[in-house]
């Protein structure tokens, strides 16, 4: 893992030298981002980390400043410029929360990714508002699961499909109200940077 992570951290400096050109900048510049974030986990990884946050967060904090710098170009969109910092702490730590029993992380992941998600769409920021927002949706999927297999168990057997039903007779009955509504969500984070 060590030998590993050093090549995969290698591999993400290439890339980042080879996105100073400005023709090869996008593809380059998400690959060594991907690239130099895989290394950290790696590392993470081969050390049996499991509070990845007192690791994550200041490489985090670094390359945040970073994008926030390079955010002054119009040209560099949210993504280039915030996502390799933001994926740094919120992937392990949602990783962790899977794999964790524990409520204080869940409860400090999902306030951080609302407070994100909230940040997101008053900077009207894609990378922001998604990242964090996913991240929500997954630690309360994480957090609601075992409830709901435990009430889904009570139900008798009809009810289920029954409630399928009622939704998919709703979702019909309002379905171009939905569509039209959904191309404007689609259109409103379009213009987002």
């Amino acid at each position: 893992p060590a030998a590993l992570s050093l090549a995969l951290a290698l591999c993400g400096v290439a890339a980042g030298g080879v996105a100073l050109r400005a023709e090869r900048r996008p593809v380059a510049a998400y690959a060594g981002g991907a690239l130099l974030v895989s290394a950290w986990w790696v590392r993470l990884g081969s050390w049996e980390v499991t509070s990845p946050e007192a690791y994550t967060l200041p490489v985090t904090v670094a390359a945040l400043a970073v994008g926030h710098l390079h955010r002054i170009r119009p040209e560099v969109s949210s993504w280039a410029a915030y996502g390799p910092g933001l994926a740094t702490t919120l992937v392990p730590s949602l990783v962790a929360v899977w794999v964790d029993a524990h409520w204080p992380r869940p409860l400090l992941l999902g306030a951080a990714a609302l407070a994100l998600t909230v940040l997101g769409a008053r900077s009207r920021l894609k990378a922001p508002l998604l990242m964090g927002g996913g991240t929500a949706a997954l630690v309360a999927l994480h957090e609601l699961a075992p409830r709901v297999v435990q009430v889904a168990g009570l139900l008798p057997r009809w009810v289920p499909p029954a409630a399928a039903g009622v939704l998919l007779l709703l979702v019909g009955a309002t379905y171009e109200r939905r569509l039209r509504e959904a191309r404007r969500l689609r259109h409103a984070v379009g213009r987002m940077r």
